[in-house]
């Protein structure tokens, strides 16, 4: 497996102490943890979103690599809880804060507090491509079938 080096910059310094340090929980596990970087407990009532932050910031040295935020299976499972954006993208080029909109879609508020494992960092290569217009694509079996088109 080849590891690619990123840098981790703690904007918030109870990072290692109160709030603990990214990392993988497993050593199978495909994404980083990443703990809310609170002062006090946030609470997060039904279908409402809030801004978490993280306390970090990246340098993702290579444009050919993407940070790629996923919602934690076992938070949304339980309480509904998941991240507005469905994924959120970290760009090679974005040095800031990194932020999870959080939202319930629970019935009931839900309490994040200091340190809690509230998102998933996972690291995967991205392509940038050319963009060809063009007045005839290649013909495939879907053709231009959408939603539901392929089943169920």
């Amino acid at each position: 497996m080849t590891k690619v080096a990123i840098k981790f910059k703690k904007i918030n310094p109870d990072i290692g102490l109160k709030i603990p340090e990214p990392g993988y929980a497993t050593p199978g596990a495909a994404g980083i943890d990443l703990a809310a970087s609170l002062q006090e407990p946030l609470v997060v009532l039904p279908r409402e979103r809030a801004l978490v932050p993280t306390g970090l910031a990246l340098d993702i040295p290579d444009r050919g690599v993407v940070g790629l935020i996923f919602p934690r299976s076992g938070l949304a499972a339980k309480h509904g809880i998941t991240l507005a954006n469905a994924v959120g993208v970290i760009d090679s080029d974005y040095k800031g804060e990194i932020m999870c909109p959080v939202q319930n879609n629970g019935d009931r508020p839900y309490e994040i507090r200091p340190g809690d494992r509230i998102a998933q960092l996972v690291f995967l290569p991205v392509l940038q491509v050319k963009i060809d217009y063009t007045d005839v694509l290649n013909p495939s079996a879907r053709g231009a079938g959408g939603f539901g088109s392929t089943g169920r």
